[in-house]
């Protein structure tokens, strides 16, 4: 198996790490690398703002993590290491995304110190996650951020909408 594969090859230190944690808060140094290099380089961070009726304002916000792979064994076993997330076939690869909230937070926290390339990136979606909105104001703080965020997201450049503009323009100032 391609695990075991890695465990052989990684010694007995990386059995021990294997086990220790369901849902990867105690990862190895070497795998929060590992994976913070996949996020980097084949991964996206992004910030969804969408109507939803049972909110106070309206709205709500949530962070997407997303890794695409062309081989789905890495991703197998990344959903394997977090126990949250799918592996899904899009056109030419594979996608493992979450949009639980309490793991993206989790897994931007743990791979912070790793990334390189998207270190700003996790660090406006950690700003978004550890949001309250208590306020009107705090929404549109959070929809500026998300707007800021998606301005890093190649995809999202195209097709981007305005959050904070469009969250003003549908809610009463007197919320």
């Amino acid at each position: 198996m391609w695990i075991s594969g890695i465990a052989k090859f990684a010694g007995p230190r990386y059995h021990s790490y294997m086990n220790v944690n369901a849902v990867g808060k105690e990862l190895a140094e070497v795998e929060r690398a590992y994976i913070a290099g996949f996020l980097d380089a084949d991964g996206a961070i992004m910030a969804l703002i969408e109507k939803h009726s049972e909110k106070h304002f309206g709205y709500r916000v949530r962070i997407a993590v997303k890794i695409t792979q062309r081989d789905r064994k890495i991703l197998d076993w990344f959903c394997g290491k977090w126990r949250k997330g799918s592996v899904k076939k899009n056109r030419t690869a594979f996608d493992w995304i979450t949009r639980d909230q309490k793991i993206a937070k989790m897994i931007l926290t743990v791979l912070l110190p790793y990334l390189k390339v998207k270190k700003k990136q996790a660090e406006i979606a950690l700003k978004i996650l550890n949001s309250e909105l208590r306020v009107r104001s705090d929404l549109i703080k959070v929809a500026r951020l998300a707007d800021a965020l998606s301005k890093f997201n190649v995809r999202s450049k195209n097709r981007r909408k305005n959050f904070a503009t469009m969250i003003q323009a549908s809610t009463s100032p007197n919320d």
